[in-house]
């Protein structure tokens, strides 16, 4: 029998999961076995779970899970360089150059186990099955737009949280640009067509800002894009890629611009292909932004796991999108699986 583990996630500020209650339900009566771990920051109570059906495992109890289950989660596991022999479905930040991915892969070998990642499930077409690319960008460019606010205050964005929903984080966010008593600013985003710049457009309409939207067409010439310095905003949601361009080059510190924040929703710092190559690490939910120059000023918001800060709407939607895949699980060699195997063994270290 098919065994699916949702194992509790260890990140700080991670209370997202990608298998609700409802979702769970089907899988049991697909005939796959579902167990979840306790968790003591999970945005979806585990009673829901228990009245599914689920069997239920101690927090962190994964690493002894039998064999043959599936370890399902969403942000990385511990950096502890244990081998890795059991099959993980998850996002590995592995396949792009990272770094830290390097070693990740070293544990799967040495384990023996495989990574499905989950950025890599994607159809006959190529397009992924699931996403959480609209809550990053809606909650990336309220982050990036309470940077912008604290600039105006002549302070550095502090610390952001999780919120009970985007009416309550609206409602903040509205607030803080009204007590300014000045005009909104105005944004560019890059990826307007996708999931992600869908979101950050979103949400920078929502506060009254105006969007200058680019997709594949603006940018197919290569950049760097000088159009970019005269917004105060540029919210990037294309992420790195073999050929992908640069946007804003670390010549533009010392130019003439009138931007002053940086949104890289995307965020990968540390991918040889990272089109914003003016910062050198992510930021965190406790300092959200990196400044990066001071005349004028310019911070880079980078935090990586920007849907956690809305868990409750952005399970939801990200669990709904993938349960279909998760419902094919009983065959692990050939669609959305084979395909992300494939991928797997592709980058897989000699």
């Amino acid at each position: 029998m098919t065994h699916l583990w949702v194992r509790a996630e260890q990140r700080p500020n991670e209370e997202r999961v990608g298998l609700t209650p409802e979702g769970a339900k089907a899988l049991l009566a697909a005939g796959i076995k579902v167990t979840v771990e306790e968790s003591s920051v999970r945005a979806i109570p585990l009673q829901g779970y228990i009245d599914a059906g689920c069997d239920i495992a101690p927090e962190n109890s994964w690493p002894q899970a039998p064999a043959d289950a599936i370890i399902f989660g969403l942000k990385e596991l511990p950096e502890d360089g244990t081998p890795l022999p059991h099959r993980h479905i998850m996002f590995g930040h592995a396949f792009k150059g990272q770094h830290s991915g390097k070693a990740l892969l070293e544990r799967f070998k040495a384990g023996g186990g495989t990574l499905y990642d989950l950025e890599y499930l994607v159809d006959e077409t190529g397009r992924r099955v699931a996403a959480f690319g609209y809550w990053a960008g809606y909650a990336g460019a309220a982050v990036t737009l309470k940077a912008w606010a604290a600039q105006q205050r002549g302070e550095i964005c502090g610390p952001v949280g999780v919120y009970g929903g985007k009416d309550a984080l609206l409602a903040e966010l509205g607030g803080e640009l009204d007590a300014l008593n000045k005009g909104r600013p105005t944004a560019i985003v890059i990826g307007a067509l996708g999931r992600v710049g869908t979101g950050a457009a979103d949400l920078c309409e929502a506060m009254g800002v105006q969007v200058t939207k680019w997709d594949m067409a603006e940018t197919a010439d290569g950049g760097p894009f000088p159009q970019i310095l005269d917004h105060d905003l540029f919210l990037n949601c294309i992420f790195a890629r073999p050929g992908t361009p640069v946007f804003v080059s670390r010549e533009a510190l010392a130019a003439e611009r009138k931007l002053t924040a940086i949104g890289d929703v995307a965020c990968d710092p540390d991918s040889d292909y990272n089109p914003v190559p003016v910062y050198d690490r992510a930021t965190t939910w406790n300092a959200p932004v990196l400044r990066v120059a001071e005349t004028p000023v310019l911070d880079v918001m980078a935090i990586d796991n920007l849907p956690s800060m809305l868990p409750v709407e952005s399970s939801e939607d990200y669990a709904a999108q993938l349960l279909p895949s998760l419902q094919a699980l009983t065959d692990l060699e050939s669609g959305v699986w084979g395909r992300a195997k494939a991928t797997f063994l592709e980058h897989l270290p000699e």
